[in-house]
This record gives structure tokens, sequence and C-alpha cells, in this order.
């Protein structure tokens, strides 16, 4: 039985797949910036855990080369993943750890953290599943980037990440900088923008960036 919570998610990601891969297909967001990034963050030749995996198009850019498993609430979109990922159905708010104690290489939570209800929990069980010295990497949408703070002080919040209904946590720079530095090691936070906005991210990621990416590790 697909619990309420599920539910919700296929009717989002229903209204996703429409949005980024239907006749007016706009792309997922900054989809190429993040899967090339992780993907030179994570090389080849690793166990690889995705959380929140939607299809799997991000993990197209990290498949080839390494053992790639993805979980997701939505059971219904596992099943477009490429052929060759592994797939589980979890709420990653609950115990979707038991059994992969230290087996992962790597742990990907790209633009999932804002969806879950104790981020600082989560960040334990994927503590939990990764290897001594396994790489954590992901990114969330900047909240508070300068344009988003515009347009938060004009009151039209629904052109900002606080507009997404699914959001629950809403994250600055500094804010996803205590939160990794409490539990990893090695904390690297950098800007992800179109090309033509990337100066502005490189002089202050906090301000200019309309997604934070991360890549930290066990200690």
């Amino acid at each position: 039985m697909k619990t309420p919570l599920e539910k919700v998610y296929q009717r989002y990601n229903a209204q996703r797949l429409e949005r980024d891969t239907g006749p007016k297909a706009t792309g997922g967001l900054l989809e190429r910036e993040r899967g090339e990034l992780f993907a030179s963050w994570i090389g080849t030749g690793k166990k690889v855990l995705d959380l929140g995996c939607f299809d799997g198009a991000l993990a197209h850019y990290y498949l080839d080369g390494n053992d790639v498993t993805g979980f997701d609430v939505d059971s219904e979109v596992l099943k477009r993943c490429p052929a060759g990922m592994h797939t589980e159905a979890h709420d990653l708010n609950g115990d979707w750890h038991i059994g992969h104690e230290a087996e992962f290489d790597v742990v990907v939570a790209s633009e999932v953290i804002e969806h879950l209800y104790y981020p600082k929990q989560v960040l334990e069980k994927i503590s939990t599943v990764l290897k001594p010295g396994g790489l954590f990497v992901g990114s969330v949408p900047n909240a508070f980037n300068l344009k988003n703070r515009v347009r938060l002080l004009c009151a039209r919040p629904q052109a900002t990440p606080l507009g997404e209904p699914t959001h629950i946590t809403q994250f600055s720079y500094a804010m996803v900088k205590t939160l990794l530095t409490g539990a990893y090691a090695d904390v690297h936070i950098e800007g992800v923008v179109q090309q033509k906005w990337k100066w502005f991210s490189d002089i202050s990621p906090d301000f200019g960036s309309f997604i934070l990416a991360f890549r930290t590790r066990k200690s």
C-alpha cells in the first residue's frame, strides 16, 4: 500500500516530468551543471548511493564506471531509471539505511535535503552507510541569494524556493556550512549557476549562486 507521502511525490513527480521532459520541456534545474560537477568529484570505480534519485537523470552523469543504487519514495518514478542502475523505494525520513551499513564509497543527495523533516538525522544515516573516508556530495537551493532576498522583501515568495510546497527546510550558505561541519570533515561548498552569472557566484556563492553544491567526507 502506498503511503500518503509517496502519493504526494507521485503527483509532484508527474508534474516535474511534464515540466522537464514533456513537449514544453525546460530541463532539470541546472542538471547538466550539477551532473558534470558531481561526476568530476566522484570519479569511477565507486559504489554510489543516490538519495532521492528521481528517474536517474542526474545519475546518467556518473553511472558509467560506477555501481549506482538509487533510493526514492516514489516507486513509480524509479521504473524510469536507466538500465544498470539498482533502485529501492524508501522514505528517506524512515529507516532506509538498514542493511546498508558502511557499504558505499559515495552518497549523493542533490536537491533532496530541503525536502526532509530532520536533515541532521538524515546526515547521521548517511554517515552510517558510508565507508570510512567515504565521499558525501550534494546540493540544495540557495533560498537566500540576492535575487531571492529581493523577491522576499517584495512579498513574492512564489518565485523563490520558499514558494515550493515540498520544501521543508530553507538553506543559506551559512546554514549548509554549519550543518555539514558538525558531522563531516573537509567541507567544500561552491555555487552552481548559469555560465553568465558564474563570476558573481565565484565572488560570493552566498549571494550569487542559485544552487549550493557541497563535497565532504566521513571522518
